[in-house]
């Protein structure tokens, strides 16, 4: 188990390192910063001094090198835009795209389990090919049409729930929550359903297809002939064998919910990271762009890794596998 971990771990601080790369590439060669930094009336020697102040003038190994200190120590310089330390601005943000995030995942797994297995179970009856087509909607719909047509019939037709922003906050430290708040929760439910939809429904449907997989496999049958409740069957065998390409799933989807949340944010006015980083291509600040990229890198890499050490508590067989 400890080996199998030191091997993912250098596994991901390689993929850090050439995410570093391409972010150090992206913040260097992307525009000009002393451009962005200063007005047209500064002169050449105010440049200069910026340019040589900056260390924009130091050899290509000393700046990457610099800037992988400074990105393991979460520092990314100052935003164009904002002009503010870009560790504190996406510190500010954060709060809000996690919570999104765990609500939204929360709520794909809460619902999209439960169907799969009932689906999978009764695969046969109106009620689970009624679920399946009325999932399609949430595969085939873009996101940011569904957050637009949630705000049109619940927030501007109905009136039930606000449609922008993230409501009252409370300050716990230096981390913001809006789950103290009754305007914080309901600010979260249309964003979350917008967000974690198409997660759900492909949870839904792996858990459905992995189910009706392994219901067929001869220990199941040779489990019936036993004559084990169903229950034992379908939850203590059946159930606990397609966890390993749900584990997988869902680690990849919780990361893509923070990566990809831009739009939802967006459609919402959310003021999380997603929104930043939106605001931040608009205006060209690299900065924020090469530290919004290490970032998620930094939390697909962390999720990936948990989803690893996962398999090998969920599935001996890899944990074999290693040692041979």
């Amino acid at each position: 188990m400890l080996a199998f971990a030191i091997r993912r771990l250098i596994q991901a601080v390689t993929v850090m390192l050439v995410v570093a790369l391409i972010s150090f590439v992206m913040f260097r060669f992307v525009g000009d910063p002393v451009n962005q930094l200063v007005g047209v009336d500064t002169s050449p020697e105010e440049r200069e001094a910026l340019r040589q102040a900056l260390g924009l003038n130091d050899p290509m190994p000393a700046q990457l090198w610099r800037f992988i200190v400074n990105a393991a120590q979460f520092n990314f310089g100052i935003s164009y835009q904002f002009k503010q330390p870009v560790s504190d601005l996406i510190l500010s943000r954060l709060p809000a795209t996690l919570e999104l995030a765990f609500v939204s995942a929360f709520f794909a797994l809460a619902i999209g389990i439960p169907l799969g297995i009932y689906t999978g179970l009764r695969r046969n009856s109106w009620v689970s090919r009624t679920i399946l087509a009325v999932s399609l909607i949430g595969v085939s719909l873009p996101t940011f049409l569904i957050g637009i047509l949630l705000i049109f019939i619940v927030s501007v037709n109905l009136g039930w729930l606000p449609s922008f922003g993230r409501g009252e906050t409370v300050r716990i430290g230096s981390w913001t929550t809006g789950f103290l708040t009754k305007s914080g929760w309901m600010s979260l439910i249309l964003p979350s359903i917008t967000l974690g939809m198409f997660q759900m429904t492909l949870i839904m449907r792996l858990v459905r297809g992995e189910m009706l997989e392994v219901l067929r496999t001869d220990y199941i049958k040779f489990a019936r002939a036993r004559g084990l409740s169903a229950r034992a069957i379908n939850f203590g065998h059946a159930l606990k064998n397609t966890l390993v390409p749900v584990i997988t799933i869902t680690g990849l989807q919780v990361g893509a919910i923070i990566a990809f949340s831009i739009i939802t944010e967006t459609v919402f006015q959310w003021p999380g990271m997603g929104l930043l980083f939106l605001q931040a291509v608009q205006n060209v600040d690299i900065p924020i762009m090469a530290a919004y990229l290490m970032l998620i890198a930094f939390l697909f890499v962390m999720i990936n890794f948990i989803v690893d050490l996962l398999y090998v508590s969920v599935d001996p067989r890899i944990r074999i596998d290693g040692r041979a």
